[in-house]
C-alpha cells in the first residue's frame, strides 16, 4: 500500500469537532473527538471513534452513558482546551462552564451550541480506538451556528 496516499485519503474526509463528556460519581472526563457520525434514525443511533486508552473510554466502558456537544466555527481554542486532562473546578472543566444534562447528569457545556446524551448500545474494540455505538436519549440546541470542523482548523487526527 502506498503509505502516504492512504494518509491523505483518510484526512480527506471530513470531520466535525466534538467535546465529549462522561461521569461515574464525582470522577469525570471530557476530550475533543472528531470520529462521529449519524449511524440510524431510528432508533437515532450515533457512532463515535473513542481512543481505548484514554480515561473518557474507561468512563464511558463503566457507564455505558455519554454527552456529546458540537463546537462552533469560532471555538478552536475550545477544542485545544479538551486535547489535555479534564480537570474540574467547580462548575468548570478546563476553564469552562458546564451544567448537569437533564437525563444522566452528564456534564454539558455551556458555551457549545448543541448538545446530546446518549446511552452505549455497542462498544467494539478496534486497534487504538473503539467504536461507540449509542442511542440519543435528549438533545438540545442553545443556539445555531455552523459547526467547526477539521479541514478548518489545519489540523489533522487521521491517516
Amino acid at each position: 500500500m502506498n503509505l502516504e496516499a492512504k494518509k491523505k485519503v483518510l484526512r480527506s474526509f471530513t470531520y466535525g469537532l466534538y467535546v465529549l463528556t462522561a461521569k461515574d460519581g464525582d470522577e469525570v472526563a471530557a476530550g475533543t473527538v472528531n470520529w462521529v457520525t449519524q449511524a440510524s434514525f431510528q432508533p437515532p443511533l450515533v457512532a463515535v471513534g473513542l481512543k481505548r486508552d484514554s480515561h473518557l473510554h474507561a468512563l464511558v466502558e463503566r457507564t455505558g452513558k455519554l454527552a456529546l456537544m458540537t463546537l462552533a466555527h469560532d471555538q478552536k481554542s475550545i477544542a485545544q482546551d479538551f486535547f489535555k486532562p479534564t480537570v474540574r473546578e467547580g462548575d468548570r472543566l478546563n476553564g469552562h462552564p458546564f451544567e448537569p444534562s437533564p437525563t444522566f447528569g452528564l456534564p454539558l457545556l455551556t458555551e457549545l451550541p448543541y448538545w446530546l446524551e446518549a446511552e452505549v448500545r455497542h462498544l467494539y474494540p478496534g486497534g487504538d480506538h473503539s467504536l461507540v455505538v449509542a442511542e440519543v436519549v435528549e438533545a438540545g440546541v442553545r443556539r445555531e451556528e455552523k459547526p467547526l470542523v477539521m479541514w478548518d482548523t489545519g489540523w489533522f487526527y487521521g491517516g
